[in-house]
């Protein structure tokens, strides 16, 4: 069962590890992403952040969807985490049992703007995000569990 699915372009760290996990009751996270799997570097950075006690998957995007619609992980509190809101779209599509996303922390690039605290979007993913609320898809903004929580659409 998933618990949450979060943006964040750092992936996983002390408050996504901890905080997140912990708030969320989740015994597993899944890294849905296409680079960290190949990435020796970036896989060993967040095996090191992976709190004690839970489990941690690494997959690409596409193995990520195949275990999801399997139901391999259905046996766990899942909380899952992707770099972007395209991967986040990806996995929502593909699998619309997903239905609670948090956008956490999605670095600044040319021609996007902020809508959060540490949250800024371009153009196309503007749209992405608004595709999702439209197929049922509950979109927030929030840092830590403690924080508001901000609806997307309230800032689009």
């Amino acid at each position: 069962m998933i618990l949450l699915t979060r943006v964040d372009h750092r992936l996983l760290h002390g408050q996504v590890a901890f905080s997140w996990t912990q708030g969320l009751g989740a015994d597993c996270i899944l890294i849905a992403n296409d680079d960290v799997p190949t990435n020796d570097i970036r896989k060993t950075t967040i095996k090191l952040a992976k709190p004690q006690g839970v489990k941690l998957v690494i997959k690409s995007i596409d193995d990520a969807i195949i275990a999801l619609q399997s139901g391999v992980t259905d046996k766990y509190k899942l909380f899952v985490v992707v770099e972007s809101i395209a991967d986040a779209y990806k996995l929502a599509t593909a699998f619309p049992e997903m239905k609670h996303i948090n956008l956490g922390g999605i670095k600044a690039k040319d021609g996007s703007r902020s809508i959060g605290k540490a949250v800024n979007v371009l153009p196309e993913e503007e749209e992405l995000l608004k595709k999702l609320v439209e197929s049922g898809v509950d979109v927030e903004i929030r840092q830590v569990p403690g924080d508001k929580k901000v609806n997307v659409l309230d800032v689009l």
